[in-house]
């Protein structure tokens, strides 16, 4: 994700905005984008500030309320396959790849490895 611009320049562009310019002469002034003299106008509307929104997603997901379920149920039987932990999970009402599944036990410091039966 790239950066937003600095507090500086977003109250600058807002004051030549308010000075009774158009939102176009302002992108060109100040070399950005009309979509983000438009977006600025906007947000100091709806907030009256001028700091950037959050970006990217917002953390958690299907997953994360199901950890310590899985962490159990791991615990049970740790031979468990992920295509195994996704038909457990759908049957509690939450469909999901198998790939989720993985990122969820990478996130938990758990292996869907099963164990050799020596050691």
């Amino acid at each position: 994700m790239g950066k937003s611009h600095p507090l500086a320049l977003r109250s600058r562009v807002i004051a030549f905005v308010e000075d009774g310019h158009s939102h176009r002469a302002a992108a060109r002034h100040f070399r950005v984008s009309p979509r983000f003299v438009n977006n600025l106008v906007k947000l100091k509307r709806a907030t009256g500030s001028l700091a950037p929104r959050r970006q990217g997603h917002l953390g958690g997901g299907k997953l994360n309320a199901h950890g310590e379920w899985v962490r159990e149920r791991l615990a049970q039987n740790g031979d468990l396959t992920l295509d195994e932990l996704c038909l457990e999970l759908a049957g509690r009402g939450v469909i999901v790849h198998r790939s989720n599944v993985g990122r969820l036990l990478h996130r938990l410091d758990l292996s869907h490895k099963k164990k050799p039966a020596g050691k």
